[in-house]
Formats: C-alpha cells, structure tokens, sequence
C-alpha cells in the first residue's frame, strides 16, 4: 500500500466521542420543523419603470466590438473527483469577504459547520496547542495562518456537534439556549456571536430516506446565509461513499460551482491514504481514521490559508 509522504507530525491526538446520527432523532421530517424554510434567491429582482428608453444613435464604423466574457475554465462538477484538493481562490472569494468586513466581521475568526468530524478533537484543533504538531520543510509558511486564526481552531462553536446535520443546523430546536436568541438557528447563532470572516462546512451524513435533493436544499440555505452575512462558505467532499452512489460529494461540487465558491476535496486527498481514510476498525463506511485526521486538518489549513493569503495578500 502506498504511504503518503506526511508533512504534518502529530505529536498527541486525543479521540473525541463521534456517532453517527440516531435514526430516531433525523428519519423522519417531521422531527426537524424545517422543511418549509424558504431559499433566498440569490438575484435581486430589479423592478420594471416607465422611464423611456434613450432613443438608439448611430455607431461608428469605427467603433470597436465589445469585449467578450473571461471563458470559464473551470472542470465541470461532474469531474469533481478531477478536482484539486486544495481550490484556487476566485473573485467571488474576494466579494464575499469584503462585504464581511463591511459589516464586521473579525478578519482573524473562522467557524465550523459541521458534524462529531469537525469537533475540535477531531478537525484542527492541535494547530492552537503549541508541541501538537510540526510543520515540516517547505510548510513553515502555514504557520502565519495559524498564528493569525489562532483560537478559533481548537473552539467547537454553536454550529458543530456530533449528530448534526445540514438539516440540524437550520433548527432552533438544535440551538444552545444558553447562548442563542428565541427562534435562532445554530448558522445564525455562530454567525452573531463570532462574526467569522470564512466557514469551513461539511455536513455530509447521509441516512436511509434523506435525499439528496433534501440535502441540496438545506445546503442553499446555509450557503446563502453564509453569503448574506459576508461569510466566505468553504465546502468540503467527504472521504466515504456511503450513499453508494457519490451523489452527496457530486451535489457539493454542483453547488460549489455554481455559487462560484471553494470546494475543498477531502476525497481525492484521501484516495492516497491507507484504506482510503476510512477507519478499517468501525468499519462502518462513516467514519475516517485516525490516519486521516492528520491529512484532513492539514489540508484544511493548507485551503484557509490559500483563502486568507488571497484576501489579505499584504499580510
């Protein structure tokens, strides 16, 4: 089997409690009372006056032809498996994160959005624990991002816990009381009290009944969300297939390209992994390894990084 040459050393790594969902809590729609949520469009209609249109004029034979749109040279979603594992940052990128910062958002937070996969034992968190890991040659330049984003690596914020799922974090049923306002979702929850500037989110848990398509419509919500609040969303393809069918990683790549935002492809980092990241002793084609925590986490901060540089390229 081939073995992947690390550049990450974890020193220490600590197991967090991660389960799949209970079938009890999410089989069902009725027991998440979200279903009806509506998707923001993401166009302002701009509404039709009676203001005459200026009357045409003449244009000049030498007149030059307007110029023609930058070609779209990105792979097509179907070709996700083809797609870089750490993405290339666009203009969008840019857009997103100035309205953030328009409107207050901590240029030095990032949230997680997602599952037991993301707690802080699991996804990062060594990079704020100092002697945790070692960047080696050729690497040392990630550890400005890590310096610049640090506490918000080894933090489990109001959107990440085991068991949740795009459906869960569009619930208020699922938001802390403690710290969340009546009726706030846990998205909103971690978007008020922390302001990041970018999300990493991964949501993927797929189960007997949930559709894809269901799938599709909650992740429009807390992209478009995200959006609205200057928030640039991360995605993330996942290790397993346990769909069968790979339409959750195909339908994230979909929804990457289209909102033209970045897709971080765990997957294709994983395929070069012992077992291709799945943990051979639960083997219960969820859960990744501990093998592939360390690649996981890395690559992440090697897509933050490649994120923050592009924005704040002065830094």
């Amino acid at each position: 089997m081939k073995t992947k040459n690390y550049w990450l050393l974890i020193l220490a790594f600590t197991l967090a409690a991660c389960n799949p969902v209970a079938q009890s809590s999410y089989s069902t729609e009725t027991s998440l009372p979200i279903e009806t949520i509506a998707v923001k469009p993401s166009l302002t209609v701009i509404p039709v006056t009676d203001t005459p249109l200026l009357p045409a004029t003449d244009i000049p034979a030498t007149a030059t032809a307007s110029p023609t749109s930058t070609p779209d040279t990105r792979l097509l979603p179907e070709k996700w498996m083809e797609w870089p594992v750490v993405p290339e940052p666009t203009g969008r990128v840019a857009e997103i994160y100035a309205l953030g910062q328009s409107l207050g958002n901590d240029p030095r937070h990032f949230s997680k959005i997602g599952d037991c996969q993301n707690v802080r034992d699991a996804f990062m968190g060594l990079f704020d624990k100092p002697g945790w890991y070692k960047l080696r040659e050729g690497r040392e330049h990630l550890q400005a991002t890590i310096d610049w984003f640090n506490g918000s690596f080894n933090r489990d914020g109001m959107a990440v816990k085991g068991g949740y799922n795009a459906a869960a974090v569009l619930s208020p049923m699922w938001a802390d009381p403690q710290v969340c306002e009546p009726g706030e979702n846990p998205v909103e929850c971690e978007l008020r009290t922390y302001k990041p500037s970018f999300a990493i989110v991964s949501l993927e848990y797929w189960w007997q009944g949930r559709t894809t398509e269901k799938y599709e419509s909650y992740m429009r919500t807390i992209i478009e969300t995200l959006i609205e609040h200057g928030v640039v969303p991360i995605l993330a393809t996942k290790a397993d297939n346990i769909e069968g069918d790979n339409s959750l990683n195909l339908m994230t790549a979909k929804l990457a390209y289209e909102y033209d935002i970045p897709l971080w492809n765990f997957w294709r980092s994983a395929q070069a992994l012992p077992n291709k990241g799945m943990d051979p002793e639960r083997n219960d084609g969820f859960h990744i390894s501990y093998f592939a925590w360390t690649d996981r986490s890395f690559t992440a901060l090697e897509t933050l990084d490649k994120m923050w540089v592009y924005v704040n390229p002065a830094e």
